[in-house]
């Protein structure tokens, strides 16, 4: 099974859960991403991997037009239904790939991408896409979770994540979402690093991790050295993982 089928396979189970999760619909990223995009009233926006759907929700109301996109029909419909029952009416939502969006050039003022590229398997693809798609100029908002520069806290990070989540990919290096951005045509106008507390239990449970693989993600954080547990701010109780916590950043890039 590709990784794309596994997206869709974690994501169908578990889309209603982020629709509700809290650190997707109240995290303060959220409102850092609506602060730096310049708005008129009149742009045509596209979210891609709409997930839950807080990103188009919260831009629908300050712009013309919204698509939000996602490769998961389940999401999508959990999407729909949400942004929906907040009465917005000017949201099209559409079944697509972020490597292969299927839209015409040049067609958007905004694009935006908050908390999914980890799980995209060709990131500079995806990137391109995004060039693409945007009219000149255009802004491109991405936020994602990211690692630090040295190895082998990346090797800690990606490897809970991928034991938790096998759809994820790879959390990317501040300095490697620099260089694939300006590679393919963007310029960085702003960046914003935030950190990210995960509650371990509801972070676990999110993707329906069976209790014996939680068990053994449990011992190899435990097992893991005190420079990575400090690191990561790891908080633990009786032998049990309470949170961790991780990073984030904003880009604003527009088209060159």
């Amino acid at each position: 099974m590709d990784l794309k089928n596994d997206v869709k396979q974690q994501f169908g189970k578990s889309a209603d859960s982020y629709v509700s999760s809290a650190i997707h619909k109240y995290g303060s990223d959220l409102q850092k991403l609506v602060d730096i995009a310049v708005v008129t009233g009149n742009e045509v926006l596209l979210d891609i991997a709409t997930g839950g759907g807080h990103t188009a929700n919260a831009f629908a109301s300050l712009v013309e037009k919204v698509t939000a996109m996602d490769l998961t029909p389940e999401m999508l419909q959990a999407a729909e239904k949400f942004i929906r029952g907040n009465g917005h009416q000017n949201v099209e939502f559409i079944l697509g790939d972020a490597e292969n969006l299927p839209f015409l050039d040049g067609i958007y003022d905004v694009v935006t991408c908050r908390i999914a590229p980890h799980h995209f398997p060709n990131v500079n693809k995806f990137v391109e896409e995004v060039h693409r798609v945007l009219k000149p100029s255009g802004q491109f908002l991405l936020d994602d979770n990211v690692v630090p520069e040295e190895n082998e806290y990346d090797l800690f990070y990606n490897s809970i994540e991928k034991w938790r989540d096998y759809s994820h990919f790879r959390a990317w290096k501040k300095s490697e979402w620099i260089r694939m951005l300006e590679i393919n045509g963007f310029e960085i106008y702003e960046m914003h690093r935030f950190e990210k507390t995960f509650q371990y239990a509801s972070w676990c449970n999110r993707m329906n991790l069976p209790e014996h693989e939680k068990m053994k993600l449990t011992e190899y954080i435990l097992k893991t050295s005190e420079k990575i547990k400090n690191k990561f701010k790891v908080s633990i109780a009786n032998d049990q993982v309470i949170s961790f916590q991780g990073e984030a950043v904003i880009l604003k890039a527009l088209k060159r």
